[in-house]
């Protein structure tokens, strides 16, 4: 037509299209994936901020020499952020936390110092701390030289008081803060006295109180401990008097009583002047000898009068010694003689009588009069006092001393001449 020629469309074949060019796009697509995994690699983490699980004590910094910090420093919480996995990583141990003390001036103001936290661990940091000040005074450091005083935390035993106190050594230094160290008024050294009438010495920790008998604390005493030692002083008028056994009923039939002792022998008491000078002896409680064949051991009271107490145990062990019967004969009321008084004294016996039991042949026995056995005491050389004396006793040939009750007696010596005022 015209010779315009017309163009013939041309048939595309998109399966021809797509199957040729699919490996090329396919590497394509894969380059672009490797690209993306390693650029967002190359990335940093996400970030997080979360609180440490723990809270952290504050170290007390270095001051200069001369000057105290004080303030309770306590401890605090800690925000930390990073990556999750930097963070859930963060021990303890790695933040350390103390306080700015740039600008704190000396004084005795309390002044707001900042607390610092430091972590020792890559791609995490502090960015929070509660609380973020803590009160706290510079002061001067001063020190005192105080005597050591005494204070009881209870009584001492009945009968008794504290004597003279020593200390070892007598003073201790204080030193620190100096209000606190102004605010001393004393120092004390707390003695505790236990239940036995014995003199103590102890090591004590000394306290420093203020004026209100209040401790007061965060300051240094040097040394850390003094010996304080304490003498008894009885306030009670001892005396000591032998002990004798009570018995009380009848030994088995074709036996008999041969020997009866106690321990304590004598025994000191204490106790009013006017009760324990009357009193001569001290009973044990009533010792039931009834059908005892053989010899056995008892654990008895002591019989104490009213207001009088013993020094030493309450109970006295009683041994009775029972023999089959071959002949005795006992001599219940045997007078104490007195030996070797000096013309210019005289002496009274505590008690007046002793029992003496004789062994041996029934006929022998039988023929003996009261006086036949005789007992005496010997106080030659001795000048006016109370002694405790062993009993000498004699008895009769073809006899044998089976039991002597008691053994010991109490003699008090006293003079005779009448003293003349010129």
């Amino acid at each position: 037509m015209g010779g315009v020629r017309l163009a013939r469309w041309r048939r595309i074949d998109l399966r021809r299209l797509v199957a040729g060019d699919l490996p090329l796009k396919s590497a394509a697509i894969a380059v672009a994936v490797l690209l993306w995994v390693s650029a967002m690699r190359a990335l940093p983490p996400p970030e997080v901020t979360q609180p440490f699980d723990g809270r952290i004590a504050v170290e007390r910094p270095e001051v200069s020499e001369g000057y105290v910090l004080r303030g309770q420093l306590g401890e605090v919480q800690v925000t930390l952020r990073g990556p999750e996995d930097a963070i859930g990583a963060v021990e303890a141990q790695q933040l350390r936390a103390t306080l700015d003390l740039s600008g704190i001036v000396p004084g005795p103001d309390e002044q707001q110092a900042p607390v610092v936290v430091a972590v020792a661990a890559t791609r995490v940091r502090v960015v929070a701390v509660e609380p973020a000040v803590v009160a706290v005074r510079l002061e001067r450091r001063v020190e005192r030289v105080l005597p050591v005083l005494a204070r009881f935390a209870n009584e001492p035993p009945a009968g008794f008081q504290a004597g003279t106190l020593t200390f070892r050594p007598q003073e201790v230094r204080v030193s620190g803060a100096e209000t606190l160290v102004g605010a001393v008024t004393a120092v004390f050294a707390t003695v505790q006295f236990g239940d036995a009438p014995v003199d103590l010495a102890q090591d004590v920790r000394p306290v420093a109180v203020d004026a209100a008998g209040q401790p007061v604390e965060g300051i240094e005493i040097d040394p850390l401990g003094v010996q304080v030692s304490v003498p008894l002083v009885s306030t009670a008028t001892t005396r000591t008097v032998p002990v004798l056994a009570q018995l009380r009923g009848a030994v088995a039939p074709g036996y008999w009583v041969s020997r009866v002792t106690t321990d304590p022998v004598a025994i000191t008491v204490s106790g009013g002047r006017g009760a324990v000078e009357a009193l001569g002896k001290i009973d044990t409680a009533p010792v039931d000898v009834g059908g005892l064949s053989a010899a056995r051991t008892f654990t008895v009271a002591l019989l104490l009068p009213t207001g009088v107490s013993t020094v030493g145990p309450s109970e006295a062990t009683v041994a009775v010694t029972v023999i089959a019967l071959v002949g005795s004969r006992p001599f219940p009321l045997v007078a104490v003689r007195v030996d070797g008084l000096a013309p210019d004294v005289a002496a009274e016996v505590t008690p007046g009588t002793i029992s003496v039991i004789l062994g041996g042949g029934v006929p022998t026995l039988t023929a003996l009069g009261p006086a036949s056995v005789t007992a005496s005491v010997d106080v030659a050389g001795r000048g006016p006092g109370t002694y405790t004396l062993p009993v000498a006793i004699s008895v009769p040939s073809g006899t044998d001393l089976s039991s002597v009750q008691p053994t010991q007696v109490t003699v008090t010596i006293t003079s005779t001449t009448i003293q003349t005022v010129p």
